[in-house]
């Protein structure tokens, strides 16, 4: 994928639960979670050298998550792995946590990762939306394991941005050291 990508010319970073494995948290995920910034020229070629790989990829699915800034779904039809390829939106957050992200050495794939920080916003905005459980378990997780590390300032300006209090209270107790 990140071969793909790179061909493609596409900026792009990990999030999801793999980023919040790369720092740290791990857990048993089924699929990968990248947010992509693509030019429509470079969301055609990504499609194209996708295609070529054998991957199912819908064109049309691509273009219309381009349109909405929304997210379409590339499968691996050998392992059946899925990948979640969500647009990049244009709010300030989106633009700021892409801003963020960090290169990173992946099991020796070379990748953009999104920042401890961004990983734990963007759980929280999941878990906010109705997603399971799981997305706080890996917010408190993060926050264990990064304390020392953490940008508190920059957690707490987006989580009152956000919106992401309640969500925020709901881990912060069982979270900080």
């Amino acid at each position: 994928m990140v071969a793909a990508l790179d061909a493609a010319g596409v900026p792009f970073m990990l999030t999801g639960s793999l980023a919040a494995a790369f720092h740290g948290a791990g857990r048993a995920t089924m699929d990968i979670d990248l947010v992509i910034d693509p030019a429509p020229e470079q969301l055609r070629a990504l499609v194209a050298v996708l295609a070529g790989t054998g991957a199912y990829v819908s064109a049309e699915a691509a273009a219309d998550a381009l349109a909405n800034r929304s997210m379409f779904n590339v499968v691996d039809t050998t392992s059946g792995w899925k990948a979640d390829l969500i647009v990049r939106k244009t709010r300030a957050f989106s633009e700021t946590e892409f801003a963020r992200r960090q290169s990173a050495d992946f099991e020796g794939c070379p990748l953009w990762v999104a920042s401890v920080e961004d990983v734990v916003l963007a759980k929280l905005e999941w878990a906010k939306l109705g997603a399971s459980a799981r997305q706080l378990e890996d917010v408190a997780a993060l926050v264990r394991i990064q304390a020392g590390q953490l940008d508190r300032a920059y957690l707490e300006r987006w989580i009152t941005d956000l919106g992401l209090a309640t969500q925020w209270a709901q881990v912060a107790g069982d979270a900080r050291p």
